[in-house]
């Protein structure tokens, strides 16, 4: 009969010591004698398991952070750092893409590029994203950052950005911000430009509201809308202003939905082809105002305003 392995207590670590991430089988670096996946493994993939719906929530900008992640297809925002940024690090920006999907990029003069759209490998985006920014702040100018399993342990965005930072999105026409010489870049960098371009989607920010983006495709044009409100309370004033015939952005649009996207809901609008963004700011900020009297209503819905509010649910798709 075989023997069974002595087993020890895995090392509990000290305030600020971090337990490597190895493999599922080789032993745990804490020195226990056992496997990282039943020794402090264990912790990491209860932390890949565990989903955390508003990943974003408490960082300047949340709303605009949602639309990055799942609408605009190109964008850059510089972000702000606690403590200032690390010596030989002139800049760091987030961007919606980077170039062969990279989740980060060191350019070759120190600043750092840091990849949104990317998959993950935990449940929180957040942690993940900031694991890639903390080893895309060491690594040698003029590499990309590999995507890895993030300790659950580990800081998250909300533990790395200063709070008091602005989030101010600037949304491109294409990807150009990826080449700053462009001439001189690899042949595999221009393919993956060209291929992404040919897909972007036209998209404006609108300047008058919150994290409202404009689109253009063939048939018809879209707003697309996060808002910060608790859901079920959103969508209580959006059926009464549906019911109302309140809810439309001017002649030719229509109310058509929403998203649900890490944790946000994102209410959709068509638009005929012919609107721009600039036509619908004005009617996008009067909908504001008519959405913050909605909000403020407290009495139960109507028949005909839950009639509508279940049209609106059957129409929403998650997103995440």
């Amino acid at each position: 009969m075989a023997k069974k392995r002595p087993q020890t207590k895995a090392k509990r670590p000290q305030p600020g010591e971090e337990i490597p991430v190895v493999g599922a089988r080789e032993p745990c670096p804490c020195g226990s004698g056992r496997r990282y996946k039943a020794c402090h493994g264990r912790a990491a993939a209860q932390a890949v398991a565990e989903l955390v719906h508003r990943p974003f929530e408490g960082l300047p900008g949340e709303c605009d952070w949602v639309a990055l992640r799942e609408l605009v297809p190109a964008a850059t925002v510089e972000l702000p750092l606690k403590g200032g940024l690390p010596e030989g690090v002139p800049s760091v920006t987030l961007a919606t893409v980077l170039p062969m999907a990279w989740p980060a990029l060191r350019r070759d003069d120190g600043s750092v590029l840091l990849g949104l759209q990317n998959d993950t490998s935990s449940g929180d985006i957040s942690r993940d994203l900031a694991d890639t920014l903390r080893r895309a702040l060491v690594a040698e100018p003029g590499t990309p950052v590999q995507g890895r399993r993030a300790p659950a342990d580990g800081p998250r965005l909300q533990d790395l950005l200063d709070p008091e930072g602005a989030f101010e999105p600037v949304v491109h026409s294409g990807f150009e911000f990826w080449v700053p010489d462009a001439e001189n870049a690899t042949p595999e960098v221009t393919a993956s430009l060209e291929r992404a371009n040919a897909a972007a989607i036209p998209t404006v920010k609108l300047s008058g509201v919150d994290a409202a983006y404009w689109c253009e495709t063939p048939e018809k044009n879209h707003l697309r809308w996060v808002m910060p409100h608790e859901e079920e309370r959103l969508l209580d004033a959006l059926a009464r202003l549906h019911a109302a015939g309140r809810s439309s952005l001017g002649e030719g649009t229509r109310l058509v939905g929403s998203f649900r996207a890490h944790g946000l809901t994102v209410p959709v609008w068509d638009l005929p082809s012919g609107v721009t963004a600039e036509e619908v700011e004005k009617p996008a900020a009067e909908f504001a105002e008519r959405l913050a009297a909605a909000l403020a209503v407290a009495e139960p819905l109507t028949p005909e305003e839950r009639r509508a509010r279940g049209g609106l649910t059957n129409r929403q798709v998650t997103l995440n």
